[in-house]
């Protein structure tokens, strides 16, 4: 018989459902949606999906490509706020590519902070 007990997810609309955890991240990244492209920066992502910071405004639903020079994915707008939107990949990325994009961000991070 199943509860009729609100579990914490039902009473909090915001409450985080994500599948899979996040790891921050720091890349520069493009996305490209009905022809036009958009530079952005990748804030996190885990295998499902990402975040993103840009000034442009996606339609949410709409399909994207999402491309970080090693990495191209299509992915959909799911949300957007501001200048933050979530993407869900359309298909799911495998701990090779997620260790990846980690030890490019952390690469990017050491190198700006030796220059600075």
């Amino acid at each position: 018989m199943a509860s009729t007990v609100p579990s914490p997810q039902d009473s909090d609309p915001y409450a985080d459902r994500r599948a899979a955890p996040r790891v921050s991240v720091a890349l520069p990244a493009f996305v490209q949606v009905d022809g036009a492209r958009h530079s952005c920066q990748l804030l996190d992502l885990s295998s499902g999906g990402a975040k993103l910071n840009l000034s442009s405004a996606l339609p949410v639903g709409a399909t994207i490509a999402l491309d970080c020079g090693t990495f191209c994915r299509e992915a959909v707008v799911r949300w957007q706020n501001g200048e933050f939107a979530g993407v869900s990949f359309n298909g799911e990325l495998n701990a090779r590519e997620i260790s990846a994009l980690i030890a490019r961000s952390q690469a990017l991070t050491s190198r700006m902070k030796t220059r600075g």
